[in-house]
């Protein structure tokens, strides 16, 4: 679950209530959702994600789950979805305040151009995450990516606050909402300063792996020590 703006202007996120979507109720944990949605972000790379826990504590934010990640990204053959700036996905979460994972399918549309991450978005839950790559591959899909993420989530004034590390590539800081005027005032108030990201975590892993001369027919997985 993650703050973006439907179409028409309506969050897909409760931010008056003090309680997690995810948590809220059973029918509302497990129904998909299929509906295209704005996903508006700030990324940051960050030294350490301590001083961001100090100010979120400090002004009260919400704390939220620690989650254990696993990525699968797919594309097809050509890798004409990248080149087009697409992401099609599947992840496994692992919440530490419920027992059994969520797994999503998300597709992400080209990035457009501003400030921040603005993208499209559509996403759906299922139960199995082996069924959802069986099927993406007997649509023609091949993986070609697999990670790791760490996450903490946090809520404060109507945005999303996103603590992640990653193997090999530190730590960052994600603020999404419902514009692009809060998600720059919430940053404010976190004392978050850094250069914008703008390369999705597929993107920045791609370019490591080139670094470390991985080619495209090596296996592309990054896990935790």
């Amino acid at each position: 679950m993650r703050i973006r703006l439907r179409p028409g202007g309506a969050s897909s996120f409760d931010v008056a209530s003090t309680t997690w979507r995810d948590a809220s109720s059973s029918r509302r944990r497990h129904e998909p959702r299929r509906r295209p949605m704005i996903e508006i972000e700030s990324k940051m790379r960050v030294a350490s994600i301590e001083p961001v826990i100090a100010a979120l504590r400090r002004l009260g934010a919400v704390e939220g789950p620690r989650i254990e990640e696993v990525n699968w990204f797919f594309d097809r053959p050509d890798r004409s979805m990248r080149q087009a700036g697409e992401g099609l996905r599947i992840r496994s979460e692992t919440h530490s305040d419920r027992d059994a994972p969520l797994i999503v399918v998300t597709h992400k549309g080209p990035r457009a151009a501003g400030p921040l991450k603005v993208r499209a978005e559509t996403e759906m839950r299922v139960d199995d995450a082996e069924g959802a790559r069986s099927m993406l591959e007997a649509l023609g899909f091949v993986r070609t990516l697999q990670f790791e993420k760490r996450r903490h989530r946090w809520r404060y004034d109507d945005c999303l606050v996103e603590l992640d590390t990653l193997p090999h590539l530190g730590e960052f800081v994600e603020v999404e909402g419902p514009g692009e005027q809060i998600v720059q005032d919430v940053c404010g108030r976190l004392g978050l300063d850094e250069p914008q990201v703008t390369d999705s975590y597929a993107e920045l892993i791609d370019h490591w792996l080139i670094d470390q001369g991985i080619t495209e027919s090596d296996e592309k997985i990054l896990r935790f020590p």
